[in-house]
Order: structure tokens, then C-alpha cells, then sequence
């Protein structure tokens, strides 16, 4: 089982600090985040390195204590990496460039 997996039974647990983180998020100007979006940042970002599975006070630490800048950094890079851009021609290159 990987820990993402492991993880996930807390999530309906923890539902109450994601609502809250996301309202935290839409007083700063940031509507558009939804809770699956930040549960992937912590699943993807925070706890990619994780070898065992946390305790439930953790989780709701780590939720908790996530800042927009981070969320917004790590939205960001996965926005590239599902960019798909095949610059494989001088076209498409001079485009790019303009």
C-alpha cells in the first residue's frame, strides 16, 4: 500500500481543517482552490518523502500551516509538467519567441 493510500483514511477526519484552510485561501483573494486541489499538494508535495504513514494531530499541523505561496508555487509547476509543448520546428520555435 503506498502512503497516499495510507493517508486517505484521514481524510473525511480531517475535512473540517481543509474547509478551514480554504476559506483561510478565499479571505486572501483565492476562490478557485477546491479540496481536492489541496489534498493533491499534500499528498504530491508534502508527504512525497514521507516513509510511514502520520499520526492524525500531523495531518491537521500540516494542513494547517500550508501558505498560498507554497500551494500557488506547487499549481504552478503542474501546470507545466501537463503543458504539453512539442517544439519540434523552427515555426513553432520563432512563435515562442516573438
Amino acid at each position: 500500500m503506498n502512503l497516499s493510500t495510507m493517508n486517505d483514511h484521514f481524510r473525511k477526519e480531517v475535512r473540517p481543517a481543509l474547509i478551514s484552510k480554504l476559506e483561510e485561501f478565499r479571505l486572501l483573494g483565492y476562490d478557485t482552490i477546491t479540496e481536492e486541489e489541496l489534498w493533491a499538494f499534500l499528498v504530491r508535495k508534502k508527504w512525497k518523502k514521507d516513509k510511514e504513514e502520520k499520526k492524525l494531530h500531523e495531518i491537521v499541523q500540516q494542513i494547517l500551516s500550508i501558505k498560498v505561496s507554497d500551494y500557488i508555487s506547487f499549481a504552478t509547476i503542474e501546470s507545466y509538467k501537463k503543458t504539453e509543448t512539442s517544439l519540434e520546428d523552427d515555426h513553432e520555435w520563432k512563435e515562442l519567441l516573438k
